[in-house]
């Protein structure tokens, strides 16, 4: 059944990528493809392929793909795209099969179906759908090669003619060459060459304008210093470099990329590793190359295979990180600060030179190769309330996650929330007449005090200018701080505890989707709005603060929700009674401050109690547990001290406490917080500081 869903997936996403090409008008779709087929393009020109400087393939690519590129002019882009769309699968089933062994049983049956979605939802394919450019072909050439039946002397052709289309490939016979395929090697070179021979006995001026006047094709095309160049050239031409110093520290930089990279591809190549190998070396072509275009960059993708980390809890931070890199925008992977920026723009790069130079890939004579060290976790508990049916599926794990993962999460999380928040519907009248019906509840109910309470706001200056601090700042401020405090000193909890917080905020969004709500500052009653001032409804933008987010999104209050959230863990882990008592008075507070700004109704603080009740449950029917669960893991400051201590020698005999000789098969929520003191067998387990350190 689940095999059958990710086939369904893969499917439903390759189709969903054609079609959004093939919906395009015809000329507006694939509009690379002007290169060859336009009125200028390479089949109707009879000079030079590179006179109106927008080609920037090899003159052999030229010449052979002339035929493939006439099918497109002839039928619009349809031949070309279902063509593309049969590479795609054709590469996603060959990447699948050239795995290094042994690979499970179930890993052999979803891999061909995850690697083809993996490669439909990356960019690079999707901007050589969109685009309608053909480096999938050579990518496909080079990774036939690590099939184990290839032949050397398939081999040497296959990679020999991917380097005549992407001449930086050619580093591929290098590889050949170090790990003794000579002969193979040998043979790509001399492909190389004949390819590109005749390419110049037939098209000579344009062999020599590329490789003698644009040595090797430098400076074809967009501009080198363009963000789309993902190269160290680009990079380095980004940065200000211009001239024989950036040249000079250009080839210190290939040099160095090159070497430690293609040493460290003959290793996972000598070590049954293939097709890591094979990502590295092309992760290396792309960093030395003058130009590196985004629909070059597979290779980056593919490195996906290497493991990294000897702990189960590491294994997915490095497969996450590329594929979030080579998926994802600049603005989704990293917030809109100007430092982190430039990290966001040169991402695809910088994953390059991390395959390449720096991520510690395993080698399969690891002993964690096959068996990472588990992350402890305890059996699903017993429900308290029998009538509850729970899916007992799902295994706790006790020990602290990876912040590295769990960053990336919460960015593209919170990416993805204000992405569907700002694309929910905002229909004025739509949203003004719930507004009404809003209002009408209310009325029936005698809780219709909006108006009443933010007159008596907007006339009091100093509770106006708290308000509108309180309500700009708290918001995020308080939730992340407690998530914070929860990850490096309740481990357990904050597992707990993030769950029901993420299951409340994807509610909202469901809420923000079916009922757009106009809040009461947008409603034209005359409430006021103390933040923004008068906003121009007749406007269909009425301000600049509708391109920030949808103003109709207030149903349910996510003020209130993720506050409720933050009272309800701290009342309950808050070792003062103090600390437990603002806890309870931050929601309260926070549905006074919404309501007094006229940024929501009463009921929309209903509405955000309710989600987080919701996501609550929802997480007592996935795990059982309905209280904190028990803290197995200890604060990350004595994590580190143990380990420090544990290095210089200072403990030499620290107990191992055998599997399953902790409170695991304590009823949940019987656990107690580090404020309580120690209990009786509580003794620390060397294998959860090692995980935390």
């Amino acid at each position: 059944m689940g095999l059958a869903a990710l086939w369904l997936l893969a499917g439903l996403l390759a189709v969903r990528q054609a079609a959004a090409v093939l919906r395009l008008p015809p000329d507006e779709r694939l509009t690379d493809l002007e290169t060859w087929i336009g009125d200028e393009g390479v089949l109707h020109v009879g000079g030079s392929l590179y006179d109106g400087d927008s080609f920037t393939g090899t003159p052999f690519s030229g010449l052979v793909l002339k035929p493939l590129t006439r099918a497109a002019e002839q039928s619009l882009g349809v031949a070309w795209t279902f063509g593309t769309l049969l590479l795609v699968v054709v590469l996603g089933l060959v990447v699948a099969r050239a795995l290094p062994g042994p690979v499970s049983r179930r890993t052999s049956l979803i891999a061909a179906p995850l690697a083809i979605s993996l490669l439909v939802l990356s960019l690079p394919v999707r901007n050589t759908f969109t685009l309608g450019q053909t480096s999938i072909i050579p990518v496909l050439l080079v990774v036939l090669t690590v099939l184990p039946r290839t032949s050397g002397r398939q081999t040497g052709v296959l990679i020999g003619v991917a380097a005549a289309l992407q001449p930086a490939l050619l580093l591929f016979a290098v590889v050949l060459w170090c790990i003794g395929r000579r002969r193979a090697a040998a043979l790509a070179g001399a492909t190389f060459a004949v390819c590109s021979a005749l390419a110049w006995a037939v098209m000579p001026r344009d062999s020599w304008t590329y490789w003698v006047h644009h040595i090797g094709g430098a400076g074809l095309g967009a501009p080198a210093d363009s963000l789309a160049n993902q190269s160290l050239h680009g990079l380095l031409l980004r940065i200000g470099l211009e001239g024989p110093v950036e040249l000079a520290l250009l080839a210190v930089l290939a040099v160095a990329v090159a070497v430690l990279g293609l040493r460290r591809a003959v290793h996972y190549a000598q070590d049954g590793q293939p097709l890591l190998a094979a990502a590295i070396t092309g992760s290396v072509a792309l960093a030395v190359s003058p130009t590196s275009w985004q629909h070059q960059q597979l290779w980056i993708l593919l490195a996906v295979v290497g493991r990294v980390g000897r702990r189960a809890s590491d294994r997915l931070v490095w497969p996450v990180l590329v594929v979030l890199a080579m998926s994802l925008n600049r603005t989704a992977l990293l917030p809109d600060i100007e430092i982190l920026g430039h990290i966001g723009y040169n991402a695809p790069l910088l994953a390059a030179l991390a395959a390449a130079c720096v991520v510690p890939f395993l080698s399969r004579t690891s002993p964690h190769w096959d068996a990472p060290e588990p992350t402890p976790v305890a059996e699903p508990a017993r429900g308290r309330f029998a009538w509850v049916p729970l899916l007992r599926f799902i295994k706790r794990p006790l020990s602290r996650p990876n912040l590295m993962l769990e960053l990336m999460l919460i960015r593209v999380g919170y990416f993805a929330y204000s992405w569907i928040r700002g694309h929910a519907p905002d229909e004025r009248s739509l949203a003004e007449g719930h507004g009404h019906q809003v209002l009408s509840l209310e009325g029936w109910l005698h809780i219709d005090i909006e108006h009443w309470f933010n007159a008596i706001v907007a006339d009091t200056s100093w509770l106006k200018h708290f308000m509108n601090w309180y309500y700009s700042t708290f918001h995020f401020l308080i939730p992340l701080s407690l998530l914070a405090w929860l990850y490096l000193r309740r481990p357990a909890t904050y597992r707990w505890a993030r769950t029901p917080l993420a299951f409340a905020t994807l509610l909202a969004l469901i809420g923000f989707w079916l009922y757009p709500l106009a809040p009461p500052r947008l409603m034209g009653l005359g409430y006021v709005d103390t933040a923004h001032g008068p906003q121009d409804l007749n406007n269909p933008d009425f301000g600049a603060l509708t391109k920030l987010s949808n103003q109709y999104a207030a149903m349910p209050s996510l003020h209130v929700g993720w506050s409720l959230w933050c009272g309800v863990v701290i009342a309950i882990v808050a070792p003062y009674v103090w600390a437990k008592v603002l806890g309870i008075l931050y929601p309260l507070l926070t549905t006074a401050v919404i309501v007094g700004t006229a940024n929501h109704y009463v009921l929309d603080a209903l509405g955000g109690a309710a989600i987080v009740s919701a996501g609550f449950g929802l997480q007592y029917l996935l795990l059982g547990v309905g209280r904190r669960p028990h803290e197995e893991a200890p604060p990350l400051s004595a994590a580190v001290g143990a380990a420090v201590a544990r290095a210089r020698g200072l403990v030499p005999g620290l107990v191992r406490q055998r599997d399953g000789q902790h409170d695991d098969a304590a009823p949940a929520g019987e656990g107690h917080s580090a404020a309580d003191g120690p209990q009786k067998g509580d003794q620390p387990r060397v294998e959860q500081h090692d995980q935390r350190v």
